[in-house]
């Protein structure tokens, strides 16, 4: 038989399991979460390409869908929620939850689809695969500081804008972990760099920054992020995302003052931070992340929010 890449669930402490979801054909770059308590929940879908691996990994737990009964996105981003429509149209017992900028989106992605074909072009399909609305009456809207109990454990909604506008980070009281999305940045293994992710079209660097202070201000134990696995550092990693994401803007609004066309802002910016340990790691970085991707943000932020001149 064939050696997967893909290694099995892991299980953190007993009853939290982390499943890698094959984001792209590749391991290692983004996952789910399962928390088993008495309401089962997930965080986060991933992309529908994953689907398979999501449920496979619930069931290596010792649980079928059937029992999962919360799915707790962290926003709308297609590699984090794009499955959520076909996971409930499959299992329509589950309850996704959302912020309330994101909730529209599941109940109607038509928008989220377009935004998407501009950052992704014909990679979209290949990445994401089918988008479907998740029916209004499974999606509900978590407030700031709004909780889930799932039993045993709680879930409490982050209101963390500033990689998206829609974001939430979950934390988790008793055990102090935080579940971040993108906020707290991308953490591959194999590198101890941790990126900020800076798609178009609504990173404001302000309020990620003050999204980083909220989570600082928890005192949290565990970072779990999205893209990838965990990291109990919480303190220096917080730090590093944020002095990385204030090197990368300022960066870019160097290109754009000195008058550089977007292609020549992108290949300085990859110049820069594209470094990576090995070809893989490159490869999953890009992935994870393109450098063309996260300019066009940066430079959306400049030009839109701060009246910085256009690329030229």
């Amino acid at each position: 038989m064939e050696h997967s890449p893909f290694p099995p669930p892991e299980c953190l402490d007993g009853d939290t399991y982390v499943i890698d979801l094959g984001y792209g054909g590749q391991p290692q770059v983004s996952s789910a979460y399962l928390l088993v308590d008495e309401y089962p929940t997930l965080v986060e879908t991933g992309a529908t390409p994953g689907l398979d691996r999501l449920i496979a990994g619930v069931e290596a737990a010792g649980l079928r869908m059937e029992d999962v009964r919360y799915v707790a996105v962290t926003h709308i981003h297609l590699d984090h929620s794009g499955a959520a429509g076909v996971l409930v149209n499959r299992y329509p017992h589950l309850t996704v939850f959302v912020h309330p900028a994101g909730a529209r989106h599941l109940a109607d992605p038509s928008r989220l689809l377009r935004s998407a074909e501009r950052v992704f072009g014909d990679q979209l399909g290949p990445l994401f695969g089918q988008v479907m609305p998740v029916p209004e009456d499974r999606i509900r809207v978590l407030q700031d500081g709004e909780s889930i109990r799932l039993g045993r454990r709680t879930l409490v909604a982050l209101d963390t804008p500033g990689h998206a506008s829609h974001h939430h980070a979950y934390w988790e009281p008793e055990r102090k972990w935080v579940y971040t999305g993108d906020v707290a940045g991308i953490r591959l293994p194999g590198s101890d760099e941790v990126m900020p992710p800076t798609p178009p079209p609504d990173i404001d660097v302000e309020a990620w920054r003050a999204s980083l202070d909220k989570i600082r201000q928890l005192g949290p134990q565990r970072i779990l992020y999205t893209h990838f696995g965990w990291d109990d550092h919480c303190v220096r990693r917080l730090d590093q995302v944020e002095k990385a994401l204030l090197e990368r803007a300022e960066a870019v609004r160097e290109g754009l003052r000195a008058g550089m066309s977007l292609a020549a802002i992108v290949g300085a910016f990859q110049e820069r931070f594209g470094q990576a340990a090995s070809p893989l790691h490159a490869q999953r970085k890009e992935l994870a992340a393109s450098s063309t991707m996260n300019v066009e943000g940066l430079v959306r932020y400049w030009v839109k929010k701060k009246g910085e001149p256009e690329p030229r």
